[in-house]
């Protein structure tokens, strides 16, 4: 039914056997921490970026770098991922026991029976879909530009399902937007050579966008600033996991809770921190995407109740929204089974 679920749910063997066999290490994504000390030994874990390492990952190389984690017990090895689909299929087959994924992914998942995962953490409280279009084109600034629009996207991305599934919400007729193919890599210069009056992608996609647009002429449409109440990327466990060792999930959300702190505050030293494990990111890059993250991660709620707390409520949306608008195969799981506010720090994390 979805081209989203062929790429989810491809056979391991076809994309992550050659990271399993190397040992999860992706070319210059990553550097693991030294060997432990004798006498302090720490515990191996894995955890799984969503795609290959960018700006807004810097989080987890500053609570790897300035020894959070290893503070906590652990030695984390950060590897690169596919997409959310596929990390949360590595979390199922144990190439990972952390992985970074969305509500969307894990619903769908849970709906087939082919997903245990639990989001111990929530990281982009807003959800980063974005429409880009020109100021002296499209110019798209409200939801109601989207009829007769034509937004190039691909096969394998959920967006364009988000994106109607908004407009069917707000009362509008979803089949009015169009979508065309183009790849990922390519849709930034098919907008701004004018071939496309739209794109979408993450909203961290402005930064390099900016970069190459002219001066004020790139508009961006964020699709949470304009009604779509969705939870994204978060931190995901498998259940048993989670049941056989509590002391290591609970040591893994402080430390990395800590290293969003820092990163948040301080956005000039992550950049300079996450340059030493991805040197080929432009530091500039990584600050644009960083000041962009912080309005994803930083909403009233998290600065009551601190980073990475998970609301009832919102999840509730989230999974009322996917089951509705997104469209499941299977049945619908509970809300209140897809997380726990458990090992979120005691006093919190403060943004």
């Amino acid at each position: 039914m979805f081209e989203f679920f062929k790429l989810a749910h491809r056979p391991l063997r076809q994309w992550g056997t050659a990271l399993a066999m190397a040992g999860l290490v992706g070319a210059t994504t990553f550097v693991p921490l030294p060997a432990a000390a004798a006498g302090n030994q720490l515990t191996d874990v894995t955890f799984m970026l969503d795609f290959s390492a960018m700006g807004r990952h810097a989080p987890w190389y500053v609570a790897l770098d300035k020894g959070y984690f290893k503070q906590a017990g652990l030695n984390v090895k950060i590897v690169p991922g596919q997409g959310t689909a596929q990390s949360l299929q590595a979390l199922e087959a144990g190439v990972a026991q952390f992985a970074f994924s969305d509500p969307t992914s894990l619903v769908l998942g849970r709906a087939r029976g082919v997903s245990s995962g639990v989001f111990v953490e929530m990281n982009y409280q807003k959800a980063p879909y974005a429409v880009f279009s020109l100021k002296d084109g499209a110019n798209v600034t409200h939801l109601s530009q989207f009829k007769g629009l034509t937004i190039a996207s691909s096969s394998d991305s959920m967006t364009p399902r988000i994106i109607q599934g908004l407009m069917a919400q707000r009362g509008m007729d979803p089949s009015a937007v169009k979508f065309t193919n183009v790849a990922g890599s390519a849709r930034p210069g098919v907008l701004l050579s004018g071939k496309v009056p739209a794109i979408e992608t993450f909203v961290f996609g402005q930064v390099g966008m900016e970069r190459s647009a002219k001066p004020g002429n790139l508009r961006t449409f964020l699709l949470a600033d304009h009604g779509l109440t969705l939870y994204s990327d978060g931190v995901l466990v498998k259940q048993d996991y989670l049941k056989a060792h509590p002391k290591i999930v609970k040591a893994f959300v402080s430390a990395s809770l800590k290293g969003w702190h820092d990163a948040l505050s301080n956005m000039d030293e992550a950049a300079r921190i996450e340059q030493k494990y991805v040197p080929s990111l432009n530091r500039e890059v990584i600050v644009g995407e960083l000041k962009l993250l912080k309005k994803m991660a930083v909403i009233p709620v998290t600065k009551e109740k601190g980073l990475g707390y998970i609301d009832p409520a919102r999840m509730k949306e989230s999974v009322d929204f996917v089951v509705k608008y997104v469209g499941i195969e299977g049945t619908a799981p509970m809300a209140k089974d897809l997380y726990t506010n458990e090992f979120i720090p005691n006093p919190p994390v403060m943004p």
